[in-house]
């Protein structure tokens, strides 16, 4: 019962699923920028909202995931999990190039910073996080789950320091969703100890430095 509780964790908050989940509740959840002359995620019109956040979703989760099953039908990685150490650069890479693309549409379809910058960190983040993870997969097989879970936590802990009204118990949640997810693989033996916590503090530090720094005008 135990392990399939853990691999039902494992699959709701798939690495791919939690930037997602992360734009969903800071476009539609009530929020106040404290910059009063930007553009809050809230504010935004919500037939724009839905563009925007399907064009997200399609480039950050549904392309990389039907990517993922093309590489495991053509025998390039052995599983969906990705268990293999030395089978992980690829779909890496994968994700690498999805967020770049997305960034990259960003850019030129809203230049100039006209859009909320989440919109742009957001992808960036992720293109980021998984360099250093394809860096550091040399040496061990760092947790993508616990790395999706850090990019949730720190994407929300940079929207509540420059929001106001946001509920913080919704961080709270994020932070349980983290725990839930590292105790899962840790439980399914996919992971060790320092993989999955190396794998959220450096996706959650990469994210929160991205988000709040990225420049704005």
């Amino acid at each position: 019962m135990r392990a399939i509780f853990a691999h039902i964790i494992s699959w709701v908050f798939l690495p791919l699923l939690m930037p997602v989940y992360g734009l969903y509740l800071t476009l539609f959840i009530v929020s106040q920028q404290k910059v009063l002359n930007e553009l809050g995620m809230f504010d935004l019109p919500e037939n724009l909202k839905w563009q925007l956040f399907y064009i997200f979703a399609i480039f950050s989760a549904l392309l990389p995931g039907i990517s993922f099953v093309a590489l495991h039908k053509l025998k390039i990685i052995s599983t969906i999990d990705m268990e293999n150490q030395r089978e992980r650069n690829i779909p890496l890479l994968v994700m690498f190039s999805y967020c770049m693309v997305l960034f990259t549409i960003f850019l030129i379809k809203a230049p100039d910073n006209i859009l909320p910058k989440y919109f742009y960190a957001l992808p960036l983040s992720g293109a980021l996080v998984t360099a250093s993870f394809m860096y550091i997969n040399r040496w061990i097989k760092i947790s993508m789950h616990a790395g999706g879970a850090g990019i949730l936590v720190g994407y929300l802990i940079t929207f509540l320091l420059e929001h106001n009204l946001f509920p913080f118990w919704l961080l709270i949640a994020a932070v349980f969703a983290s725990g839930l997810t590292i105790s899962a693989r840790l439980y399914l033996n996919k992971h060790s100890p320092i993989e999955v916590y190396c794998g959220w503090t450096l996706a959650l530090i990469v994210t929160l430095m991205c988000n709040l720094f990225y420049p704005v005008g």
